[in-house]
């Protein structure tokens, strides 16, 4: 029976798009089983995945759990991380590796002197390179499961949201992929509709800030849900909705996971790094991506900053609201 370890630390949306790879390993390689590394902070993510045999976690160091790794005796270690600490893990194995190439000269020349050398291929595509002989992408798209308990149910949400509502993300890692207050309350006026607000804890006075701008007349459309939810129960709500409307961000590759029709709005980082919601190909869900094209600043970063490096904030404060609205009919909504 051969065993599998695979590599990814970070983060949320980073590790949804390694789901396909566990699915097809799974799948593909009779008998195999399957260990997944993370750190602890993101374990959630892969809770209840039924393709892994062992989810194992570190709080700082993977020498925390170095004698478990070494005695379980691996055949072969799959690296879809890519940095100095999966580079001396495998050292240390010294087990047959697979590893995913990370581009990251090609994203410093488009970061810093915009070189655009980046395929026209979607990060799972190119995991899927790594491991080329040894297994195929099935076409299937990406995985994520909810547990039973995290489950929101329709009867938890506002009666006003029971025909339907759109799931709006408004947080993010960094505040350059975030679209700003003023723009996200514009947008719920433009939409008239009904919206849930999703994001964390540390959304939620940005949340509070929203529903003042949009105003009393559309208080009755929007639910706030920012910090009331877990990530799963923050998933489950977006698995109800008819549309997703996210920034570049981790719940948006959980709205791809779930086959959401997808609105996804770019700031500092672009498309063409590879990280576009994956869709299966089969899918008849649709993804519009928003962007202010032709900025000669942008992309300012591979990941993103705290304030916009210019003081502008282009990128998301020239965003078109009215093309993203255009697009409801499109997407079916």
């Amino acid at each position: 029976m051969p065993r599998y370890l695979i590599l990814r630390f970070s983060s949320i949306g980073d590790i949804v798009l390694t789901t396909p790879v566990i699915r097809c390993l799974k799948e593909q390689v009779p008998g195999c089983e399957i260990h997944f590394l993370t750190k602890k902070t993101f374990a959630g993510v892969l809770n209840g995945n039924p393709y892994i045999d062992k989810l194992i976690t570190i709080t700082k160091d993977v020498s925390e759990v170095m004698d478990e790794l070494h005695s379980n005796n691996y055949d072969a270690v799959i690296d879809l991380h890519n940095n100095i600490r999966t580079f001396l893990l495998k050292r240390k194995l010294k087990r047959k590796s697979y590893t995913f190439q990370k581009l990251n000269i090609e994203k410093w020349l488009m970061v810093n002197l915009k070189i655009n050398k980046l395929p026209e291929k979607h990060i799972v595509h190119r995991y899927f390179e790594a491991l080329n002989d040894l297994i195929k992408y099935d076409g299937k798209g990406l995985n994520y499961y909810i547990s039973p308990e995290n489950e929101i149910s329709s009867d938890q949400l506002p009666a006003s949201h029971s025909n339907g509502f759109i799931a709006i993300v408004i947080g993010a890692k960094h505040a350059t992929k975030m679209l700003p207050v003023d723009k996200v309350a514009e947008l719920i006026v433009k939409l008239r509709q009904p919206v849930v607000l999703i994001g964390g804890k540390e959304d939620e006075r940005r949340a509070e800030e929203i529903v003042d701008k949009a105003g009393n007349n559309f208080a009755d459309y929007i639910y706030n849900g920012c910090g009331k939810y877990s990530l799963q129960q923050s998933a489950s709500i977006v698995k109800q909705a008819k549309l997703v409307i996210t920034n570049d961000t981790g719940l948006m590759h959980i709205a791809a996971a779930f086959n959401k029709n997808i609105i996804s709005v770019w700031g500092n980082t672009i498309p063409a790094f590879g990280m576009t919601p994956f869709l299966p190909d089969a899918s008849t869900a649709k993804n519009y991506i928003s962007e202010v094209k032709n900025l000669n600043c942008r992309p300012c970063s591979k990941i993103g900053f705290d304030k916009c490096p210019k003081g502008h904030f282009k990128c998301m404060n020239e965003q078109d609201l009215g093309k993203i609205i255009s697009q409801l009919a499109n997407l079916g909504n």
